[in-house]
C-alpha cells in the first residue's frame, strides 16, 4: 500500500479518514503537517517525513474544497495525497490497477487526524479507536457532549476558539502529536486505553443490552 501511494517505511503516514467536505476542516490537518515538517522537529520525528494521506472522496459538495486543499497543501509545502481511487469497501481491480481496503489505510496509518467542525457521531473516530491508533480529534459539539466523557486520551484542539479555524493547532499541539506518533511506551499506553474505553461503551457487546431494553420498552 505504502509503495502504491509513492511513500515507504521512512514517511510519518497522516491519514484523513473522512470525505472532503468543508465541515471536516482539513485545512487543520494540512496546518498540523507544516508545523510537524519544521525543521527543528525533524529529529524528533527520528527523521520520518510526515505526509497527509486523505482515503475518501471528494464530490458530495462539489470539487472546490478538494482543489482549495491543494492549493493550501502547495503553498504550506505539505505533501498532499489525495487517494479516494486507491481505496474501497472491499479490496479488488479496478482500471486494471489493485484497490485496497479502507481497512488497509488504518493499519499502515501512522497517525490519524480527524479535526472535523461537525459531526452527527464520529464513525471515523470509532474505526481508529478499533485500529489501536493515535489521534488527533476537534471538539466539535457532539464529541464535546457525548464522547470526550467517556474519558478517551486523544489529542484535543477546539478550533472554534480561532475563527480562522487555524489558531487551534498551537506548538504545544505538535509536542502531543509527536509523542503520541513516536514514543512507544506513551503510544501504546493510549491506543491500549483507548481501544478498551472503547469496548466498554460502544462495543456489539456493550451496546445489545441497551438495544434490548429498548425493544422490551417499544413492546410494553
Amino acid at each position: 500500500l505504502r509503495a502504491s501511494l509513492g511513500l515507504n517505511d521512512e514517511h510519518l503516514l497522516i491519514l484523513q479518514p473522512t470525505w472532503v467536505v468543508a465541515r471536516k476542516g482539513i485545512e487543520l490537518a494540512i496546518e498540523l503537517v507544516r508545523r510537524l515538517r519544521a525543521p527543528q522537529h525533524r529529529p524528533r520525528l527520528l527523521g520520518k517525513e510526515p505526509v497527509l494521506v486523505i482515503s475518501h472522496h471528494a464530490g458530495d459538495e462539489g470539487l472546490a474544497y478538494l482543489v482549495k486543499l491543494q492549493a493550501l497543501a502547495g503553498e504550506a509545502g505539505v505533501p498532499l495525497i489525495y487517494a479516494a481511487e486507491q481505496f474501497a469497501a472491499a479490496p479488488g481491480v479496478a482500471g486494471g490497477r489493485k484497490v485496497y481496503a479502507l481497512w488497509d489505510a488504518y493499519v499502515h496509518a501512522d497517525f490519524v487526524t480527524y479535526p472535523s467542525l461537525l459531526e452527527g457521531f464520529g464513525n471515523a473516530l470509532l474505526e481508529t479507536l478499533y485500529f489501536r491508533l493515535p489521534a488527533l480529534v476537534n471538539r466539535y459539539a457532539v464529541y464535546a457532549a457525548d464522547i470526550a466523557p467517556q474519558g478517551f486520551d486523544l489529542v484535543e484542539i477546539d478550533a472554534h476558539d480561532d475563527p480562522n479555524n487555524v489558531g487551534a493547532i498551537t506548538e504545544e499541539t505538535v509536542d502531543a502529536v509527536i509523542e503520541a506518533a513516536i514514543d512507544p511506551v506513551r503510544r501504546r499506553r493510549m491506543v491500549e486505553w483507548n481501544y478498551q474505553r472503547a469496548r466498554e461503551r460502544y462495543s456489539f457487546e456493550a451496546v445489545t443490552p441497551l438495544i434490548d431494553d429498548l425493544l422490551r420498552g417499544m413492546a410494553h
